[in-house]
């Protein structure tokens, strides 16, 4: 059976741009869509599932999958190493369902290497201010710690134009259904 890489969105955006909330609307308009859980060394925060928030694994197991090349792309951040698995995407894809990978800059492009017909949307805040404020409004950081998020966010808002399409976050219904505009368009 053949994979679809053009069935696949890699969403990707600074820390507090409200990626979470955005593709929780996203499933709940589309739950056909399948969004990858990631695989992480880091431990698991309370409250999250295993298996659902992330799979959780220690570094050597990590390292024994990296090995094997069972990551469509992977990275290290703040001293845990992240990845997404390619099997269980490449199974989705080639069952015909439409996959949603959310992942970071480096993994977006680790991805764009090996399948460039995917979509790739960047979400980005209505202004650097407002993404000040929704990372401080979390409170479950320090202000060295949001303010580290912001330099990155720096970085991460320069690479916009590597992507296909940029969507605002502005209000979190008009944002998912631009983005399942831009996916159903591409696919359609």
């Amino acid at each position: 059976m053949s994979v679809d890489w053009g069935n696949l969105l890699v969403l990707s955006g600074p820390s507090g741009v409200g990626k979470g909330s955005v593709i929780a609307e996203l499933l709940r308009r589309r739950p056909d869509i399948w969004l990858s859980v990631s695989t992480t060394t880091r431990a698991p925060r309370p409250g999250e599932v295993p298996g659902v928030s992330y799979d959780f694994v220690d570094r050597a197991e990590f390292a024994r999958i990296v090995a094997a090349a069972g990551f469509l792309e992977w990275a290290e951040y703040a001293g845990n190493l992240y990845g997404t698995r390619a099997q269980p995407v490449a199974d989705r894809l080639a069952a015909g369902t439409p996959v949603l990978l959310e992942i970071d800059l480096a993994g977006a492009r680790q991805v764009r290497d090996r399948h460039p017909d995917a979509l790739f949307v960047f979400l980005a805040p209505p202004s650097a201010a407002e993404l000040r404020r929704r990372l401080a409004d979390r409170g479950t950081e320090s202000p060295q710690a949001t303010d580290a998020r912001l330099a990155r966010a720096e970085q991460e808002l320069a690479a916009q134009p590597e992507f296909d399409s940029v969507v605002v976050n502005d209000e979190i219904p008009q944002a998912a259904a631009e983005l399942l505009q831009l996916w159903d368009g591409r696919r359609g």
